[in-house]
């Protein structure tokens, strides 16, 4: 793309032809660096000129005196749990030190610096690397860049991604290159996109005209006809037609795509060189750049003099900062076009001289193998041990893998191979578990190693959202299993109630229940514990999940005997989600806040993911929408790092919920939205109908009692069978109002009579209160009052305030038209105050004409005493923290932000709060009477 690199200098580079407007691009990036968080991934495919692009940069960035952190990809390294963010930060390893301590061992232990590393932890080693980032950009600009970031591993990209999709206040660039038409795993996600195209044919003919010995007449059409506009292959052609004429003649005859022509023109000129030069060459190949200085400080590094052929032919670049590659693609058609003898041999002299580097030397080995080999299996196994403690699930569960391929015996091989499939669940890779599982399933005839691959496959069906195949899956192993081994047995069904629960269908419930009976008949004196499983706390999750209506009287005196006693994690979220569907909402906040406590530690914060869902229900329910908004957005920054589509998709439908009840009918629709986006509403009947209530209550509030009607109708089939067995009753009530608005207080009554005929047992006082409401909306004149009494009557009902405020509000519009004006009065007085505390704006204008209608002068719009209604979930979180006297840096550690973030943040509120300092929040908070929740206290 540099026509004639040589006659330029540092301070008037060469101009890259054809790409003004991506130049420009990244040039403004790193010349208004100032400007925080700026992320921009350059995709392309090879020779496009992704790497003279990212080497601008890097070369403008210098000049400005920014501070430059880069990583190549290599092949070679994509297996190994975070090598690409080693070579990124290892000339800022001392720096680590500086991090909060968990931040720093998490990065050290991802990194293999830590003689003793804590449990892995993605997001933690994410803002470690954010808040490095962060640290060293307040000493002067960063610029980081990651090319051929398609190579990178797996670990090392979510790290990056975490910290780029968290650059706010930072005066930090983030550049990756990646060979594709999309953008690598991680930042696939909303990040900033730059495709490079082919160039124009004015473009490539300028290119081609730069270039030393330029083609003419026929050849020149032949080499812009098979470039077709991609960079190095012009330059690349150029050199064949001028060294060969009647190489063009040739093409014609041999089809080749452009990447594979490439590849042959690299090889050729490779296969030139003398023997010495191929053979260091080769090396330099098979080896990156940690491999070749290893393998230098032994002696068996390739010498600098045999490479000067090399250089002369521009395959590569030698100089004081060791090898380079003149371009990805040159490597890959140098280590392929060697026979495979060849490339063995330069994989076990690098072997050899990595003796000190275990994981790295098992990789060369197994590249080196043809034939199973124990001892090149049992290293690699080792190598899995220790990726998987780092927290690199990816390179644990390919180390397997391949550990698997070269195991000389069956029976090491399946157990290797189920060993992969369990290392590979947590990265969402469902497909790949299942191809993992199957292999297993074909070599091996051992019950226990059948059973463990059949419930890794079942439970990647359900992680990949293919629940109506999950749930089967799980079933069978926990009837096999059950016999045998009970702990396995017990896991698949306490997986398989989950799957049930989330899909609400009745058949998927019966399942589980027929299930749980068998369990119990096999092994009637089951203890309460075996080893790994609370027996006592699975059984009261299964049974609750499966029908938390009918059971309820049954279970909660086992509810409340197991909550009375010391839980363990993660027993602790199953108890919790029971007491919530259970109805005993107060109860699961206290236990949700007791699991978040104890996930706050390193190592476990992945699972947070659906404990955090379920406390933004309870929230909502009690009438903490704030914070219900702030456990969603913390929801679903644990999803985007989990790649949990469940966890994120409940995360939409929480936040379209709270909008929904504001009047914030746009939002509520646009996370809606997203959330169906990201599940598949036949497969998941608990999202299908939190999504339709939320979208009927947003219709009501914007008064389209037609379109609220439709929504809400859906929660219910023509028979009265509900979308979901729990979160359809939860509308019942709102159904009904949209009914009488609608005009279809016949249809609305007769659907919710038989549904409620569906019900067995003896409701909570939630649903008796919903259901009352629910039939006094529809009731006639007379009949109406009966039950709205009934339903006020029990004062249990004040667990959940909007339900309550909802349901005197009815009852005051009841009242008044009666013309019983001095009761409504008082009715409407205690349910407005409710609505204007929530910021339920369409409740509180209605009980506000109401109160006029009683001559009451209700003046002024609903307005929160909350003064951090202004403010976003995530600034109440830091303001609550920040008044609790934790510092930018303790703050940054619990909301995984940079401290430049949350500093950011700080300053943007304190307008909004009407005070000049951190020193005043205290009384901010003490002013709204809103205590800082349990889970993210400064205790926690």
């Amino acid at each position: 793309m540099r026509p004639m690199p040589e006659a330029t200098t540092a301070q008037q580079p060469a101009r890259i032809i054809g790409r003004d407007a991506a130049v420009a691009r990244l040039r403004g990036l790193v010349d208004h660096v100032q400007v925080p968080g700026q992320v921009l991934v350059v995709t392309g495919e090879a020779g496009m000129g992704k790497t003279v692009l990212l080497a601008d940069a890097v070369a403008r960035a210098r000049l400005a005196g920014l501070r430059v952190l880069s990583v190549t990809g290599r092949e070679s390294e994509s297996r190994l749990a975070f090598a690409g963010l080693h070579q990124l930060l290892r000339p800022v390893l001392s720096s680590i030190a500086d991090l909060p301590a968990r931040q720093a061992q998490a990065l050290t232990g991802a990194l293999g610096l830590a003689a003793d590393p804590v449990a892995p932890d993605p997001m933690l080693t994410g803002v470690a690397v954010l808040t490095l980032l962060s640290d060293l950009s307040e000493r002067s600009p960063v610029l980081v860049v990651a090319d051929d970031a398609h190579w990178l591993d797996r670990s090392s990209l979510e790290a990056l991604a975490f910290a780029g999709s968290r650059l706010d206040a930072e005066r930090v660039v983030l550049l990756v290159g990646a060979r594709g038409q999309t953008p690598p795993s991680g930042f696939d996600r909303g990040f900033s996109e730059l495709h490079l195209d082919p160039l124009s044919a004015a473009d490539a003919g300028l290119l081609l005209d730069g270039q030393p010995r330029p083609p003419r007449g026929r050849a020149r059409l032949q080499v812009l006809s098979q470039a077709a506009g991609n960079p190095m292959a012009l330059i690349e052609l150029a050199k064949v037609i001028a060294d060969d004429p009647a190489a063009s003649r040739r093409w014609a005859a041999e089809p080749l795509p452009l990447t594979e022509r490439l590849s042959a023109v690299i090889s050729s000129r490779f296969a030139a060189l003398p023997e010495q030069a191929q053979a260091a060459l080769l090396l330099a190949a098979v080896a990156d750049g940690p491999d070749l200085r290893a393998a230098a400080s032994h002696g068996a590094g390739p010498d600098a003099r045999a490479l000067t052929p090399a250089e002369e032919l521009g395959l590569v670049q030698v100089d004081k900062a060791g090898l380079q590659f003149s371009h990805p693609l040159v490597r890959s058609a140098i280590y392929h076009s060697a026979p495979f003898a060849r490339r063995a041999a330069a994989h076990r002299e690098l072997a050899e001289a990595l003796h000190d580097q275990p994981d790295r030397q098992a990789w060369h080995l197994a590249a080196a193998a043809l034939q199973p080999d124990e001892h090149v299996a049992s290293l690699l196994e080792a190598t899995a041990a220790q990726a998987q403690h780092r927290g690199g699930a990816i390179a644990a569960a390919l180390a397997m893998e391949r550990a698997a391929e070269l195991s000389p015996g069956r029976a090491d091989q399946a157990r290797r191979l189920v060993a992969a499939a369990s290392a590979a669940v947590p990265t969402g890779q469902g497909d790949w578990v299942q191809e993992l599982a199957t292999r297993a399933l074909a070599v091996t005839a051992d019950p226990e190693l059948r059973l463990t691959a059949r419930h890794d496959a079942a439970w990647a069906l359900a992680w990949s959202g293919r629940r109506t195949d999950a749930l089967p899956a799980l079933l069978s192993v926990a009837e096999e299993a059950s016999r045998d081994l009970p702990a396995l047995a017990w896991d698949a069904l306490g997986s398989a109630a989950t799957v049930a629960y989330q899909s609400g269908m009745a058949a998927s419930r019966q399942a589980v229940s027929h299930a749980l009976g068998l369990l119990e008949r096999q092994r009637p004196q089951l203890p309460g514990r075996v080893p790994g499983i609370d027996v006592d706390v699975l059984r009261l999750w299964i049974r609750a999940s499966a029908d938390p209506i009918g059971s309820r009287n049954q279970l909660l005196p086992h509810l409340r005997k197991i909550a009375g006693s010391p839980i363990e994690e993660p027993s602790l979220w199953r108890v919790a989600s029971a007491a919530w569907l259970l109805d005993e909402s107060d109860l699961a906040i206290t236990l949700l806040q007791d699991a978040m406590q104890r996930l706050r530690a390193p190592g476990v914060r992945g699972t947070s993911g659906g404990s955090l869902t379920v406390l933004g229900w309870a929230y909502i329910d009690t009438g903490r929408w704030d914070e219900a908004l702030e456990v969603a957005a913390e929801a679903a920054g644990v999803a985007e790092t989990s790649r949990m589509e469940i966890v994120s998709a409940s995360a939409d439908v929480i936040t379209a919920t709270v909008h929904a009840l504001r009047a914030d009918s746009g939002a509520a629709r646009w996370h809606v939205a997203r959330a169906l986006a990201t599940v598949d509403p036949a497969e998941c009947g608990l999202v299908a109908a939190r999504a339709r209530r939320a979208l009927g209550v947003a219709a009501l509030a914007d008064g389209s009692y037609l379109q609220a009607f439709a929504q809400l109708r859906g929660l219910f089939s023509e028979n009265g069978t509900p979308l979901h067995n729990y979160a359809s009753y939860l509308g019942m009530a709102d159904l009904a109002a949209a009914a009488v608005r609608a005009d279809r207080r016949i249809e609305g009554c007769d659907v919710i009579e038989r549904a409620l005929s569906r019900l067995d047992g003896t409701t909570s006082a939630r649903l008796e209160q919903l259901i009352a409401r629910a039939r006094a909306i529809l009731a006639g004149p007379d009949e109406a009052e009966a039950h709205f009494n009934k339903a006020l009557a029990d004062p249990a009902g004040d667990q959940w305030p909007f339900e309550r405020a909802q349901l005197r509000l009815d009852h005051a519009e009841w009242l008044r038209r009666r013309r019983r004006i001095n009761d409504a009065k008082v009715v409407l007085t205690e349910a407005l105050g409710t609505f204007r505390r929530l910021d339920a704006r369409s409740w509180a204008q209605r009980a506000q004409a109401e109160l006029r209608a009683c001559g009451v002068a209700a003046t002024g719009t609903p307005v929160k005493a909350d003064a951090l209604g202004e403010l976003t979930p995530q600034q109440r979180q830091i303001v609550r923290l920040a008044s609790d006297g934790l510092s930018d840096r303790e703050i940054g550690d619990r909301l995984y932000l940079s401290p430049r973030t949350v500093s950011s943040h700080l300053y943007r509120s304190y307008p909004k709060l009407g005070v000049a300092s951190r020193h005043q929040l205290r009384d901010v908070i003490a002013r709204v009477g809103g205590p800082t929740p349990a889970y993210e206290s400064a205790e926690s």
